[in-house]
């Protein structure tokens, strides 16, 4: 009798939750909605040249780039390799297909000569770290 009874609840468990297919299905769907793609930043350009400049001059320029992935893209910083550039971006996800600006702001004061800078930028995209670069002949009053 026992021995039935184990048999019969075997039985209603695997009909409970075999043969609705609900239990298969919502295994499929977790795995289908944990796979949420990948960010990939892509610059238009990646070199921005200012020509002659004077020194003492801000001079600046405008990157644009597009989310080219399938999942929101996120900057979460710009380095500089010097403290006479500045970088400036927007902070909010940029969703696939969108595209953002980083603007990037050059001190020339107290430089002279040609100058290259670089701008490290650091996302969750599938290649985390781009970087971009900028360069300018500062003209001098002793050069011009």
């Amino acid at each position: 009798m026992k021995k039935d009874v184990i048999i019969f609840m075997v039985l209603l468990l695997l009909i409970m939750t075999g043969c609705t297919g609900k239990s298969g299905k919502s295994i499929m769907n977790s795995s289908a909605s944990s796979d949420t793609g990948k960010a990939i930043l892509t610059f238009i350009q990646n070199e921005h040249d200012f020509g002659s400049v004077k020194e003492g001059e801000k001079v600046g320029c405008i990157f644009t780039f597009k989310n080219t992935g399938t999942a929101d893209l996120v900057i979460t910083s710009a380095v500089t390799s010097c403290g006479c550039t500045v970088p400036k971006y927007d902070k909010k996800p940029v969703s696939p297909g969108e595209t953002g600006t980083m603007e990037v702001i050059f001190d020339t004061s107290g430089r002279s000569g040609i100058q290259n800078k670089t701008i490290t930028i650091k996302s969750n995209a599938a290649t985390p770290l781009v970087m971009l670069q900028i360069r300018a002949e500062i003209m001098t009053s002793s050069n011009n």
